[in-house]
């Protein structure tokens, strides 16, 4: 049976030495099939860490953005208020209808 380690760089040598081995792929230090587990104790993951699977764990869903400008670019901030359109120029263009909105430079 395969079991997770987290070792420190620091000591990844004193580990190899007991016999763990290196996965390169999920880059974490693991043994397997070992009778004596107490050598390999004070690197045993905690629940908390991503290295050990929580098979109780459910799913989370990804966060949702707080607001999406019409370009699909997301815009976060307490203070963020969306104006409304007045015409149909350009952001950096600036005609005679939306003067009265636009930025001063």
């Amino acid at each position: 049976m395969r079991f997770n380690l987290k070792v420190p760089f620091a000591e990844k040598d004193a580990a190899k030495q007991l016999g763990a081995r290196w996965d390169a792929a999920s880059k974490l230090w693991y043994v397997e099939d070992k009778a004596d587990m107490t050598l390999f104790s004070k690197w045993s993951p905690t629940p908390r860490d991503g290295s050990a699977p929580s098979p109780a764990a459910p799913a989370r869903a990804p966060a949702k953005p707080k607001a999406l400008s019409s370009e699909g670019i997301v815009i976060v901030g307490s203070k963020y208020v969306e104006l409304p359109r007045v015409c149909a120029c350009l952001p950096w263009d600036v005609c005679d209808k939306c003067r009265a909105t636009a930025l001063s430079a």
